[in-house]
């Protein structure tokens, strides 16, 4: 009897545990195995998180310093079954899961955002120079110009026109909508 469930087809982030120093052989011997066996629909992605520094020693001499942020933790991007769960458990150098016993516990979709592994891109219906409404907060009601848009399209800067004054604020982009 399978211990998962074969109808969820939805791609999670799953975190597998490695002996030390093996998360590349781990991360290569997997990607092999899913191009031999034509596993793309059961395995995605598979990820070493890593921070890269670069160190200035002199004009010409950059170097670049690569630290996994968890060393010992390989993140694969799966459609949990029994098939998947064997092939990435069976790979030389993975000890298991993460989660309890031998059930894997995917990732949350705030956790793998925290984490930097997917960005989501996000649409505005607005722009610079767009008349906008503000939907939520304190603010609520009052009607505004967009002055600016962070890079990451989270955060936006409103002129709100209160009391008379054009006043500056900054908000969560999703707490305002496009005025036709």
């Amino acid at each position: 009897m399978s211990d998962f469930n074969d109808n969820d087809t939805e791609l999670r982030w799953y975190v597998a545990h490695t002996y030390s120093g093996y998360e590349n052989k781990v991360k290569t011997n997997l990607e092999k195995i899913v191009e031999n066996r034509g596993l793309h629909h059961l395995i995605e992605d598979v990820r070493i998180p890593v921070e890269i520094t670069v160190e200035n020693e002199g004009e010409e001499n950059e170097k670049e310093i690569v630290t996994k942020v968890f060393p010992s933790y390989v993140l694969v991007k799966m459609v949990m079954t029994d098939e998947s769960w064997h092939v990435v458990r069976n790979i030389r150098g993975v000890t298991g899961f993460v989660g309890p016993g031998s059930k894997p516990v995917a990732l949350t979709d705030e956790e793998v955002e925290a984490m930097g592994i997917e960005t989501r891109i996000v649409a505005l219906k607005y722009g610079v120079g767009d008349s906008v409404k503000i939907i939520s907060g304190p603010l609520s009601g009052f009607i505004g110009v967009v002055e600016e848009i962070s890079e990451d399209k989270k955060k936006i800067k409103v002129l709100a026109s209160m009391f008379g004054r054009e006043t500056p604020v900054e908000l969560d982009s999703d707490s305002v909508e496009a005025i036709d």
